[in-house]
């Protein structure tokens, strides 16, 4: 079989399965490029099922390029809270407000001019002007990737710029003008559902006959890929500190608590998080706590930057938040104010004093978010 058949017959295959099997999800049922641009930036890095419902909440709440260009940006984290990956809200809301000024809230079509936008990359560009425009530009993923190397033994390293490039050029070459959104929804539901990393399900697939891993009994070596850098171990110690208020009775949700912005840039950049600190630790946490001179220092750091004394009471959790480069493990301890401290006004920069419904209003990093979820569970 000649290469132009081999295509041809991959082309032809994949959008007839595609359109018989394509799932249901909400973004498929608009042509809207903003809110197919949302659900694009939501799903890099996350599970379709754990979009479906942050992506409703958002249109919801900003259901145009000018709701999410004029909202705080404080309003925009808080909906995005669980998602993880913050600088992709930050950055959406950049470009959006980019496309309010420059195009009037209409979302270029233009390839240079849409990629020109803040945190639009090679693949977010080929994906929103495919489906939304049918532009035939390649919207190259992991999902497509894998299915690329598999039926056309690519066993080049997909962790190579040159490769992406490679693979780029080759969709270039087969898309369909007329059908690039079915084309290229059609490449990543096929690696999604069928083609998928472990035991791909050959029997079911479209393309299985002509699938030259398949054909050399190499589809579940393929793709190569390699491996990436562990995230580098942190070691952190965190301090809950909790004062009743005073006109309320009952449980833990009568209590106030003391929390920190993080700095306007850098990591999690402007969000809401316990006081804490990298500690030195040469085991793992979870096999052991914190030492004394880790909450004494904490207990130090909390008088220097907000003037209140406190002190440990007990361990309230062990927990651990991978992100793309760091690991954290953090050991969780109530700390106590003395009563100066409980019934003063926080004045530090960037701590405050928090009720639990005011807490709601925040956002906080998923790892602070299960602190607070352990907590009121008890």
């Amino acid at each position: 079989m000649t290469e132009q058949i081999e295509r041809t017959y991959f082309v032809q295959q994949l959008l007839r399965w595609f359109i018989k099997h394509q799932r249901d999800l909400p973004w498929r049922q608009t042509k809207d490029p903003y809110k197919i641009w949302v659900s694009e930036i939501m799903l890099q890095q996350t599970r379709v099922d754990t979009v479906i419902p942050y992506y409703e909440r958002f249109l919801d709440r900003f259901p145009t390029v000018q709701a999410l260009a004029e909202a705080p940006e404080a309003d925009v984290l808080k909906l995005w809270e669980g998602l993880g990956y913050y600088s992709r809200a930050r950055n959406l809301q950049q470009a959006v407000r980019e496309v309010q000024a420059t195009y009037d809230g209409v979302v270029p079509s233009e390839p240079d001019a849409f990629s020109a936008l803040k945190g639009v990359g090679p693949y977010t560009k080929g994906a929103v002007l495919s489906i939304a425009y049918n532009r035939p530009e390649p919207a190259v993923d992991g999902n497509v990737m894998r299915v690329l190397s598999r039926y056309f033994l690519i066993e080049e390293d997909i962790a190579r710029p040159a490769t992406r490039k490679k693979m780029e050029q080759l969709i270039r070459e087969m898309i369909p003008h007329e059908d690039a959104g079915d084309f290229n929804q059609g490449l990543m539901e096929l690696g999604a559902l069928v083609c998928t990393p472990r035991s791909p399900s050959c029997l079911t697939c479209p393309v299985m006959e002509h699938c030259q891993a398949r054909l050399e009994g190499k589809e579940e070596q393929l793709p190569v890929k390699k491996k990436a850098k562990a995230p580098r171990k942190e070691y952190r110690v965190a301090a809950l500190i909790a004062a009743p208020i005073e006109e309320e009775q009952g449980g833990f949700s009568s209590f106030r608590y003391v929390m920190r912005q993080r700095p306007d840039t850098g990591l999690l950049a402007q969000m809401w998080e316990l006081p804490h600190l990298e500690t030195v630790r040469e085991e793992n946490p979870s096999e052991g706590l914190a030492d004394r001179s880790d909450l004494k220092q904490l207990a130090e750091m909390i008088r220097q930057e907000t003037g209140i004394a406190v002190k440990p009471v007990e361990l309230l959790l062990e927990t651990e938040h991978i992100f793309s480069h760091i690991h954290w493990y953090m050991n969780v301890y109530v700390f106590s104010p003395d009563s100066t401290g409980a019934s003063q006004q926080m004045q530090a920069n960037r701590y405050r004093w928090v009720s639990r419904p005011e807490l709601e209003q925040l956002a906080l990093p998923n790892v602070f978010v299960r602190v607070f979820q352990h907590l009121f569970a008890k």
